[in-house]
C-alpha cells in the first residue's frame, strides 16, 4: 500500500524541502588515502565550501567481500576505473577506519556539519548506533540488500537512499521496507553507478517521476564530472545532492577521477541555492521587480503634431517605446480615426484624444 507522506525530511531539526535551498551532501569515501589528518582537512574544506553534511562510509573489507583469488572477485573490465584490484584489496585501500568515525564526526559536528554514514552491513548499522548517528545512507549497490535495509529501518532514523541499478520493483521493495520498519522520513536519490558517469547517462527526468510514485523527498548522487548535472537537477526538482569530493584530483584518491575539489564544491553550493531559487512559481504577467519596467514596453504615439480633426494615419502614428499609450494591439483599430483636438508628437495615443464621430 502507498503511503502518502508530506515531502519534508528533519534531519537534526535542519529540514529538507523543495522550498529551500538544496541540501548538499559532501562524500568523504576513502579520499583520505588513510590519513587521517587528511580527512580531519577534507572536513574542514567541507565546511569552508558551504555544504550541509559530511558522509563517510561505514565497512571494512571483511564485511564488504571476500579475500579471494576467483575470478569473481577481480576487476577485470577496462572501462572500470579500479581495473586491476581485486574486491578485496580495493575495500582495504578504500574503507574508513572504524575507530576514525567518532573523530571525523566530531570535526564535522564543530564546524557546524551533520555527519552520517553509509553503512554496508548489519554491523556496521549496530557500531555506528553507538555514535548516534543522525540519518542513514543506503548505497546504490546495497538498495536490494533488504535485511540490511529493515535494520536500518528498525533505528527510526531517516533514511537517504540512492537509486543506482535499481529497478521501479526494486525501489519499490526498499521503500516498502523502509515504511514497514519504522521509516517515515525518505529521501530517494537518482543515481547513475558509473564512475565517471557521463551526461547523458543521467536521465535526471526520473527525478519527478520518483517523487510522483513514492511521495517522498528525492535528490541526486552524481558522479559524473562537474557540477552541471547536479544543477540540472536542482532545476528538474532535487532536494539533495550528494557528491565525492577531494583536495586535490592531482594528488589522487579512490574516487577522485570523479569528486570535485573544494573551489567547485563551494561553486556547487551557491549555484544549486540559485537553481533553486529560479524555480519559483508559475507566475504570469510579471513580478513586482518587473511592474517598473512595464512602461518601456511599446505602446502607440502621435509621431508628427495633428490638428482637431485630423486622421489618424502611419504618418503621424506610430508603435514606439515607452509603453504609456495605447496597446499595440489597437493600431489597425485607431487608423482611420479623426483626432479631437490640436496633439504635439509625442503624445501617448489615449482613447480621449478621439472625436466622438
Amino acid at each position: 500500500m502507498t503511503v502518502k507522506l508530506n515531502n519534508e525530511v528533519f534531519i537534526q531539526n535542519r529540514k529538507i524541502a523543495l522550498t529551500e535551498a538544496p541540501f548538499v551532501i559532501a562524500e568523504l569515501s576513502g579520499n583520505h588515502n588513510q590519513s587521517l589528518d587528511l580527512a580531519f582537512k577534507m572536513i574542514e574544506a567541507a565546511a569552508g565550501a558551504g555544504v550541509d553534511a559530511i558522509k563517510l562510509q561505514t565497512y571494512t573489507a571483511d564485511t564488504m567481500t571476500l579475500d579471494c583469488d576467483a575470478d569473481d572477485f577481480q576487476i577485470f573490465e577496462d572501462s572500470n576505473l579500479w581495473k586491476g584490484n581485486s574486491l578485496y584489496k580495493l575495500y582495504q585501500k578504500a574503507y574508513t577506519p572504524w575507530e576514525w568515525h567518532k573523530a571525523l564526526f566530531g570535526k564535522a559536528n564543530s564546524l557546524g556539519l551533520i555527519a552520517f554514514s553509509s553503512p554496508f552491513d548489519i554491523s556496521a548499522v549496530e557500531f555506528l548506533e553507538t555514535l548516534d548517528v543522525p540519518c542513514y545512507k543506503i548505497a546504490s549497490f546495497e538498495n536490494n540488500d533488504i535485511p540490511l535495509i529493515k535494520r536500518i529501518a528498525q533505528t527510526g532514523k531517516p533514511v537517504i537512499i540512492s537509486t543506482g541499478m535499481a529497478s521501479l520493483v526494486e525501489i519499490a521493495e526498499a521503500v516498502e521496507t523502509l515504511r514497514e520498519n519504522g521509516c517515515s522520513q525518505i529521501v530517494l536519490l537518482k543515481c547513475t553507478s558509473a564512475y565517471p558517469a557521463l551526461p547523458v547517462q543521467a536521465n535526471l527526468k526520473t527525478i519527478q517521476h520518483l517523487r510522483d510514485t513514492f511521495q517522498c523527498e528525492v535528490g541526486i548522487s552524481d558522479h559524473t564530472l562537474g557540477i552541471g548535472v547536479a544543477l540540472a537537477g536542482v532545476a528538474l526538482g532535487a532536494s539533495v545532492i550528494e557528491k565525492h569530493f577531494v583536495l586535490s584530483r592531482d594528488a589522487g584518491g579512490v574516487d577522485a577521477a570523479f569528486s570535485l575539489e573544494p573551489s567547485e564544491l563551494k561553486m556547487l553550493v551557491s549555484e544549486s541555492r540559485s537553481a533553486a531559487l529560479a524555480g519559483g512559481n508559475v507566475l504570469y504577467g510579471g513580478d513586482s521587480s518587473e511592474q517598473d519596467s512595464k512602461k518601456y514596453r511599446r505602446s502607440i504615439y502621435i509621431s508628427a503634431d495633428v490638428e482637431g480633426g485630423d486622421v489618424l494615419s502611419s504618418d503621424n502614428i506610430k508603435i514606439v517605446r515607452p509603453g504609456l499609450g495605447l496597446a499595440p494591439k489597437y493600431y489597425d483599430h485607431v487608423l482611420g480615426r479623426k483626432i479631437a483636438k490640436k496633439t504635439a508628437k509625442g503624445t501617448a495615443l489615449t482613447w480621449e484624444l478621439f472625436k466622438n464621430d
